[in-house]
């Protein structure tokens, strides 16, 4: 037990964790929760105390946790070549390998995939990318890019600017000049309750035609969305989003770059989130499937279209001078291959859709006539449920009363893990794809009691 206390001494006194109440934490008003093994869909802490991740960390140990070939893969390379560089040409058999399994599971007008660390720095490489391939083509006014509300797209100084959430722009002095938000394709969130599906999407096609009118289509370079809206409430776009949003930016030029951090590799019951919505997009954002975070790496895949302009800038101008050290880290990589051949031996993405499937229909059966309970919505292997103050009325607790949170904890407490969605009175789950009928069960089971204990 000295050990214990003597290493949550170190973690308040050393450790800086990310989105974390800082001065809390220091005080000791948080607990300070130090995980020592996990294994299938579950983790333990150094307590003993076991509880079913329904959140998959942050919905990416896709495949689940223990799974010794990827752990084996990664000694493998480590042992063999631990790292080199993938700058001037040189490239590893992990990475050269990786890149062939995901161009082969991508959308078929992509090229080249670039690696990197995390979706931040993927989407970083993005808006470069698609700077230099405007410059190339001798449109240097077309360098805006347009991200929504609600969308979240990584926390440096440009991602954390396409990310549409108040507490990522907050006294960092964001969003930069560059990113511009348009509506959020939220329908259970719209202002206009009469509005059909339909006349939704129309609407925000309308928002977007509007903006573009006002900047100057001359002026926008790109337009980036996640296929499913993340961090910003788990939301699903109404019938029709996407093929509607494709036709605008067809017709203006603008670039579309698709983040598939949470979708990308199965996520929806599809290897990608863009074939499940049949977009075209010009990059695609990759990370958390990637490896199923056994390994950090991410990826930028680049198409045909993009490819070729590229190549020509460096005809015109030499090596493109954009890379990171650990780009196509070679145990990155090794992880991503296991965690890529995996997925298909154990038939994962299907067992995803079926459990996914079943998983929202026995929440929605569960809590869907709660009177607190607005909205139940998913697709695959995520799910929310939003709370609400008068559901008749749609009226939503005030942000101070921490109604998502409270439920979150108390679900924590009987050894389930959802998650308090940051803007709003929304718990969420994506549990890893592994997931069973029995497991799926246990978190409605516990959810209903959370919810029961919070909003009598």
């Amino acid at each position: 037990m000295l050990r214990n206390d003597e290493l949550a001494e170190w973690d308040r006194d050393n450790f800086f964790h990310p989105s974390t109440h800082l001065a809390q934490f220091a005080r000791g008003e948080m607990s300070s929760r130090i995980i020592t093994g996990a294994s299938g869909c579950h983790i333990e802490d150094r307590d003993g105390n076991r509880h079913l991740d329904a959140f998959a960390g942050l919905y990416c140990v896709n495949v689940g946790y223990g799974r010794t070939e990827i752990a084996e893969a990664i000694s493998k390379q480590a042992h063999e070549l631990a790292y080199y560089h993938a700058y001037v040409g040189h490239g590893t058999e992990a990475s050269i390998t990786l890149a062939k399994m995901v161009l082969d599971r991508a959308p078929d007008h992509m090229s080249k995939v670039y690696f990197g660390q995390s979706g931040s720095d993927a989407n970083e490489t993005n808006i470069k990318l698609i700077w230099y391939y405007n410059n190339i083509l001798g449109r240097p006014q077309k360098k805006k890019i347009i991200s929504r509300w609600r969308g979240y797209h990584g926390s440096g100084l440009m991602t954390g600017s396409l990310t549409g959430l108040e507490l990522f722009h907050k006294k960092f002095d964001l969003p930069l000049a560059q990113v511009i938000h348009t509506e959020a394709p939220y329908y259970y969130r719209r202002d206009d309750l009469d509005q059909t599906e339909e006349q939704f999407v129309a609407h925000c096609v309308a928002k977007l035609e509007e903006m573009i009118e006002r900047e100057g289509a001359d002026t926008i370079a790109a337009f980036i969305g996640e296929p499913v809206l993340g961090t910003g409430g788990l939301v699903p776009p109404p019938a029709g989003y996407w093929p509607a949003i494709q036709k605008v930016l067809d017709r203006h030029d603008i670039l579309l770059i698709a983040d598939e951090v949470v979708t990308g590799f199965g996520r929806l019951g599809t290897m990608m989130g863009s074939d499940h919505y049949d977009m075209k997009p010009d990059l695609i954002t990759i990370a958390k499937g990637l490896t199923s975070a056994y390994a950090p790496l991410s990826g930028s895949i680049v198409s045909d279209k993009m490819w070729k302009v590229l190549e020509q800038g460096t005809d015109e101008n030499g090596p493109i001078g954009h890379g990171w050290t650990y780009s196509a880290h070679p145990i990155g990589a090794a992880a991503g291959v296991a965690n890529l051949k995996l997925l298909d031996d154990l038939n994962l993405i299907a067992n995803n859709r079926e459990i996914g499937a079943y998983l929202n229909t026995t929440m929605r059966a569960a809590l869907g006539d709660h009177a607190h309970v607005g909205d139940i919505r998913g697709e695959g292997m995520l799910c929310a449920v939003e709370f609400v103050k008068d559901r008749n009325d749609r009226v939503f607790f005030d942000a101070s009363e921490k109604v998502g949170p409270q439920v979150a904890a108390a679900l924590a407490e009987s050894g389930v893990i959802g998650r308090a969605m940051p803007q709003g009175d929304i718990l969420g789950f994506a549990p890893p794809f592994c997931l069973n009928r029995e497991e799926a069960d246990e978190i409605v089971a516990k959810t209903v009691a959370a919810v029961k204990k919070v909003l009598t």
